[in-house]
């Protein structure tokens, strides 16, 4: 009986139908170093934008975990590992709010910073200015979570779909959009740069609501569903107000030059106390003014004021029905 003949590979028909050498040989790295002076070319023309310096600029991630960890701190036990009880509360509570005291110093400072840079600032003592803008705002924490409690209270009354305070806690969108912007409001009352716009535009891609940080939103604030709310900068909200999904509270058409001219003018409404706006609305306008205990139905178009107890309904549409197919 014979024996088996080992089975040969003829590599040279591999190398005659694979391109490895081929496409190595087609490699363009040299061309590289010319893009590079191009794009050095270009920044240096550029007085838009452009950060190369010693100087250290915010951290889009440090600033995401100071909200995660603000949120553990003003909803203990919830989205935290540790298990809490009576005896080690108030050491959990102050080792967070310590850290979360450093973190947000460390940010105010490459915040002033950088905007000393960017605008040729005086020196202002960014340091001792920064651990005492970021005392003032762990000392805003216990007035942020007394309303916080009022916007979970309102949404509790508002909305059958919810059981508890715990569903309204872990899975509202409405309720993650409001804490974020109630704390990066603070810090835009502390006149802090660029930090609570990172804040609210990271609550803006995680929950689809935009609510710039300098709006001022009373207590008892409900954003039913809330995909695609948006909430402008000059916005004043007054208490217990319901707003649903795609709500805009928006300006007026401004002019090409409106972030000079209209810098620090109101160009947002004004929404009254126990006020209900439904979905799709676009209310519009900084001398508009949604009186009290206003009801504005949904797909409005408003921009002049309302006055109080009114309700805003468009004409019924004519629907036309047709079995053809």
């Amino acid at each position: 009986m014979s024996e088996k003949q080992p089975t040969f590979i003829d590599t040279r028909s591999i190398a005659a139908i694979c391109d490895h050498i081929e496409v190595t040989n087609c490699c363009q790295h040299f061309k590289v170093p010319t893009i590079v002076k191009e794009l050095l070319s270009s920044w240096s023309t550029k007085d838009c934008y452009e950060h190369v310096s010693p100087v250290s600029i915010p951290s889009q991630e440090e600033i995401i975990e100071i909200v995660e960890k603000a949120r553990c701190i003003l909803f203990p036990g919830y989205f935290t590992r540790t298990k809490l009880h009576a005896s080690n509360l108030e050491y959990y509570i102050g080792e967070q709010t310590t850290d979360l005291y450093e973190k947000v110093a460390d940010q105010i400072t490459m915040a002033i910073r950088h905007d000393c840079r960017r605008n040729n600032l005086p020196c202002t003592s960014c340091e001792a200015l920064s651990h005492n803008k970021a005392l003032a705002f762990i000392e805003a924490l216990p007035r942020v979570a007394a309303t916080l409690a009022t916007d979970i209270r309102a949404t509790l009354e508002g909305d059958p779909a919810t059981k508890s305070p715990d569903e309204v806690i872990f899975c509202y969108p409405g309720l993650l959009a409001t804490l974020v912007f109630r704390l990066a409001h603070e810090l835009y009352l502390l006149k802090v740069p660029i930090v609570p716009r990172i804040m609210t535009e990271y609550a803006h891609s995680k929950t689809g609501i935009d609510i710039h940080p300098g709006a001022t939103i009373g207590s008892g604030f409900f954003i039913d569903h809330g995909t695609g709310v948006v909430i402008g900068e000059t916005t004043i909200i007054g208490k217990n107000v319901r707003i649903y999904q795609g709500v805009t509270l928006g300006a007026l058409s401004l002019p090409r030059d409106a972030g000079e001219t209209m810098r620090n003018k109101k160009r947002h409404p004004t929404i009254e106390d126990d006020v209900i706006v439904y979905s799709n609305t676009t209310i519009l306008g900084g001398e508009t003014v949604i009186g009290e205990g206003s009801v504005i139905g949904g797909n409005i178009w408003l921009t002049s004021s309302v006055p109080a107890g009114t309700k805003v309904l468009l004409k019924r549409p004519e629907l036309i029905y047709s079995n053809s197919i």
